[in-house]
């Protein structure tokens, strides 16, 4: 049985919010071939609707573009509603208490906050372009939500939360595909992407594969000019 327990959420009518973190297309594509690869070897009888695979921090359900393009079986988690409420493979729940058994995913693939300025959560007070979690959802954050947290030891504590969590409900050997990036912060980068990875290092994942993604960056804000060069895309393997 997948689901350890579960109350059941019946999804309201909500109003549809853009999201403004979801997959570029060519992190999709360099996501795809990577479950797809896995998919292929591990499972039953190479079919794969056997391979399940969750995104804890699901946002609108970008993660099922993988159910329809390669027919594997995902879950998404997403604690706000006017998201989570987008696509009808998603629940709205908490990735910090996944409400799913242990070791019963083959994957885990994940883009989580960066800690960026796009976690700003104060109030506006003009109508200059503002490119952050609050203002696209349009409300206070709820609670438990890394959307507002900014790069520090509070973010930093929310994701080893996090982590711990998915590292329980991985089988062994399945695979963790993380989407991260740096950013800059007072001309200083800030080394996300080495935490998150040394983080999953200590949990008992090992890193196969890691490429730099080259993205479109947003231009405007703070740091608009002063930007990294792209994303990461890392897969690792739980091997404890």
């Amino acid at each position: 049985m997948l689901h350890a327990s579960k109350d059941t959420y019946i999804a309201h009518p909500a109003e549809n919010k853009p999201h403004p973190a979801k997959y570029s297309l060519l992190i999709q594509r360099t996501i795809s071939d990577l479950i797809w690869q896995e998919a292929k070897i591990n499972t039953v009888e190479a079919d794969p609707a056997n391979f399940k695979v969750l995104d804890p921090f699901a946002g609108v359900g970008n993660i099922h573009l993988l159910h329809d393009e390669l027919g594997v079986d995902t879950y998404g988690i997403e604690l706000e509603p006017e998201w989570s409420d987008q696509h009808h493979r998603n629940e709205k729940g908490n990735a910090l208490d996944l409400p799913f058994a242990n070791n019963v995913f083959d994957a885990i693939v994940t883009s989580p906050t960066y800690g960026n300025r796009m976690a700003d959560h104060h109030n506006a007070k003009d109508n200059s372009k503002r490119h952050t979690y609050k203002h696209y959802i349009g409300r206070d954050l709820s609670d438990d939500s890394s959307a507002m947290l900014h790069w520090g030891q509070e973010y930093r504590s929310f994701h080893l939360k996090a982590w711990v969590e998915s590292h329980r409900v991985l089988k062994k050997n399945a695979v963790f595909v993380l989407n991260i990036s740096d950013h800059i912060r007072k001309g200083e980068r800030m080394l996300v992407t080495n935490w998150h990875l040394q983080t999953l290092f200590d949990l008992g994942f090992v890193l196969e594969y890691s490429t730099l993604v080259r993205t479109k960056r947003q231009k405007h804000g703070q740091n608009g000019q002063a930007r990294v060069d792209g994303e990461t895309v890392a897969l690792l393997r739980k091997v404890l």
